[in-house]
């Protein structure tokens, strides 16, 4: 669920916006003040929104958005204030402001400018991250994470960035290595140099030493020109070798040499060539186990795991389903031209209940497969047939795919059968100005009836009552002693 910051000086109009974020599904956090905010969302990077009042007396609305332009911090704005004027309106939009309205609001109005700037703050976070990504600036905050078992990872890629060091990157099939591989680049002095991925596992045996070091021309058949190597591609910048425990042991030792003394020797070539590379090695198995075992060379194992850092399946980071789906959603709907706007609970609790045992990767084409299935603005738990029915049988899934109203086999407009729309019964309200009757009450019925919900509402207190039915302590009493209501009321003073 999507956090959202309240900020304002005013204890009333506090509680009562964040019970109104609470009752739409958002996750109120509030602040009575502009320091107090900005310290919340230092701390806090995940905010999806604020709520930020303009007078405050310690740091107003326009000195907390100068301070988050300074601070990069990203969050959307909705401005609300109770004296508004035009010059005010255009510079708040000026700084940054989302949206802006004048106290009171109506809650629907509010409701409708938060999920605004949630889908503006996602939509804004895609074409960032992908900007960064095509420039190698990929930073810490590009990650999508909430998860406290992240925040070591995160630590950890912090402190890689700031050095060469080499770097090894485990962890299970889609876990996001590459991704930390980018952002240990995009954060460090390489930034914006070249990336270059080698998928050690997908090479075949006899091109690896020509894929990674290259080769000259008629070095063996088939090398009809020179060649640049993965290592020569990435000079200057930082070379990613993922499922490194895939590489031949005949390849280790040239590797080991390229990573030691930073120098290759193409095939085919009797003269050694010198390049600068970053090298950040991945695996999804445990390289020990294979130094162990013979099938990875040890003095190679402790040149590449100099800097380790595991990443954690998605099983042991529950919390970060949710925005990862919220994530897949707005990019892949808009990339499929489909206007899905978000998930249900129940099919979002399906996701989260899920072990995930091909981790990010899956989780990404699920929702992929379900965006473009889905006919409706909002994800379902039939749009998941397959997670359906390795989570509860394949006799669920066929049933939940049966309740979807497009049919699973062509039918002809002859043989269409006629759905008979069900007629909502309502019970009727009895209508308490008339009897059991039907006929209209008397005036003397209506007045006891009324005075006895005015004695229950004020408990009792006829001071009270008598001033909310606009007439005298000593006609109230009267009319109490007629109507059979003075029993147990004793008088009270005014």
């Amino acid at each position: 669920m999507t956090r959202v910051l309240i900020v304002d000086d005013d204890p009333v109009q506090l509680r009562l916006t964040a019970e109104v974020a609470a009752r739409a599904g958002f996750v109120p956090m509030t602040a009575a003040g502009g320091e107090q905010a900005l310290d919340l969302l230092r701390s806090n990077p995940g905010i999806g929104a604020m709520v930020l009042d303009l007078v405050m007396p310690d740091l107003d609305g326009m000195a907390v958005m100068e301070a988050m332009a300074r601070e990069n911090l990203r969050t959307p704005v909705i401005i609300q204030t109770a004296h508004s004027s035009l010059d005010t309106v255009v510079s708040a939009m000026r700084k940054g402001a989302a949206d802006f309205f004048v106290k009171p609001v109506a809650p629907e109005r509010l409701i409708i400018s938060l999920r605004n700037a949630q889908k503006l703050d996602e939509l804004e976070t895609l074409v960032r991250t992908e900007r960064n990504r095509r420039s190698g600036m990929l930073a810490i905050a590009d990650i999508v994470t909430r998860s406290p078992a992240m925040d070591r990872v995160i630590a950890l890629a912090g402190k890689a960035a700031k050095s060469t060091i080499p770097v090894l990157i485990e962890g299970e099939t889609g876990t996001g290595k590459e991704l930390i591989a980018r952002v240990i680049q995009g954060m460090g002095d390489r930034a914006g140099k070249p990336f270059v991925t080698v998928n050690c596992g997908a090479i075949p045996t006899h091109l690896v030493e020509s894929t990674l070091f290259g080769h000259r021309k008629g070095a063996f058949t088939g090398a009809i020109s020179d060649h640049t190597g993965k290592f020569a591609e990435a000079h200057g910048g930082t070379l990613f070798l993922d499922e490194v425990g895939e590489l031949p042991l005949e390849t280790q030792v040239k590797l080991l040499r390229a990573i030691q003394q930073g120098e290759i020797e193409p095939v085919g070539s009797s003269k050694v060539e010198r390049v600068n590379v970053r090298v950040i090695s991945a695996t999804n198995q445990r390289l020990l186990n294979l130094a162990k075992s013979g099938a990875f060379r040890e003095d190679l194992y402790y040149r590449l795991n100099v800097f380790p850092i595991y990443l954690p399946p998605l099983r042991q980071r529950p919390e970060d389903v949710v925005p990862l789906v919220s994530h897949f959603i707005a990019r892949l709907a808009a990339e499929s031209g489909k206007r899905v706007a978000g998930i249900s609970p129940p099919a979002l609790e399906l996701l989260r209940s899920y072990n995930w045992p091909g981790n990010i990767r899956q989780l990404e084409n699920a929702v992929y497969r379900a965006v473009v299935l889905c006919d409706t603005a909002c994800l379902e738990i039939a749009d998941f047939p397959q997670i359906v029915a390795q989570t509860s049988g394949r006799e669920e899934a066929l049933r939940l795919t049966e309740t979807l109203p497009v049919p699973s086999a062509p039918v002809h407009i002859d043989q269409a059968i006629v759905r008979l729309r069900e007629v909502e019964t309502r019970e009727a309200i009895p209508d308490r100005f008339l009897d059991e009757r039907g006929e209209v009450a008397a005036l003397a019925d209506l007045e006891r009836e009324l005075i006895a919900f005015a004695l229950r509402h004020y408990g009792g207190r006829m001071s009270r009552v008598a001033r909310a039915l606009g007439i005298g302590r000593s006609t109230l009493y009267r009319k109490l002693r007629e109507y059979g209501l003075d029993e147990g009321v004793e008088s009270d003073a005014a």
